[in-house]
């Protein structure tokens, strides 16, 4: 079969395969990333989601296959050409703690040759422009992880790459941190995000890539995940107080229905069996005060991919 490449495409994997001494950490991986997406890579401890992205950089090569980052191949010369068009944001982030802030940034900006002026943009945009003359051995976890960020994001990259972006982060610096993702990608950026927070990614990734030991289990937006998993709608209908009873009743066999309690209840159908369940609620007249719809959550689906039919 011929493969026509799209002229927006960045990376490109066919059938990759990664393999240390006897033990294979990635099977068959084919996968297609074009300009601006933001690709999420989820997966347990040991999925391959490391193994995927340091192949992508040119860290490591594969056992077989190919792999193209911006029309190249990932590996030694041309990671040397496309370094101005990478950033990356390791999962452990180590840097020589008797340098300051600003002295660790301005090293990496002078192999980027990046400014001094884009030194302190950066540090002020991830909240270190205070700290920047502190020694690094003084920073806690999540301000290295926030300088970490700001390494990656020298010279505006084309490509971004970050495995688990927000370990040590409180809940505001990690909606900061996505918000510059965000600001980033309305440049042109494309990010491949490797992450256990799956409510924090479930409504910025364009695409989940779901890895179970090696093998990609489920790859699509959230509504193709919905549509491969084939998991139930959950519908919670509120009705007139002291009736919700009597509508359940009015409901027949139409679906599964649970938590009835005085003025609502909560009933769950297959996605193609929702347009008509939601008719005939809408039929049973003013009783009805409120439905809202519940599809399934990316946890879920999560663990409907990690329990099902992959590898044992």
């Amino acid at each position: 079969m011929v493969n026509l490449k799209s002229a927006s495409e960045v990376i490109s994997l066919q059938s990759v395969h990664k393999a240390y001494a006897n033990e294979t950490v990635l099977h068959d991986i084919n996968l297609s990333i074009q300009s601006g997406e933001c690709i999420v890579l989820v997966g347990h401890n040991g999925a391959g989601k490391t193994s995927l992205i340091k192949m992508m950089l040119g860290l490591t090569r594969p056992t077989s296959g190919s792999i193209e980052v911006l029309g190249r191949a990932p590996a030694f010369s041309a990671i040397v050409a496309q370094r101005l068009a990478l950033g990356y944001l390791p999962e452990s982030v180590a840097f020589y703690e008797a340098m300051t802030g600003h002295e660790v940034l301005s090293f990496y900006a002078q192999l980027k040759g990046s400014s001094k002026a884009e030194c302190k943009k950066l540090l002020d945009l991830v909240g270190l422009g205070d700290a920047a003359k502190r020694r690094v051995g003084t920073y806690s976890k999540g301000m290295r992880q926030r300088l970490g960020l700001a390494q990656a994001m020298l010279g505006n990259p084309q490509l971004l790459f970050l495995d688990e972006p927000t370990t040590g982060l409180d809940p505001v610096l990690r909606q900061h941190f996505y918000e510059l993702i965000d600001d980033l990608q309305k440049e042109g950026a494309t990010s491949i995000i490797s992450s256990h927070a799956l409510h924090e990614v479930e409504s910025r990734a364009s695409r989940f890539v779901i890895l179970k030991k090696g093998i990609v289990v489920a790859c699509g937006t959230l509504d193709e995940l919905y549509q491969q998993a084939v998991l139930p709608v959950r519908v919670k209908v509120s009705v007139t107080p002291g009736e919700a009873s009597r509508v359940v009743e009015r409901m027949g066999s139409a679906a599964s229905i649970t938590d009835v309690n005085n003025q609502s209840f909560h009933l769950s159908c297959l996605m193609d069996e929702k347009m008509s369940l939601i008719r005939h609620i809408s039929s049973l007249g003013d009783v009805v005060q409120d439905m809202q719809i519940m599809p399934p959550r990316l946890d879920e689906l999560y663990s409907h991919f990690m329990n099902g039919d992959g590898p044992s």
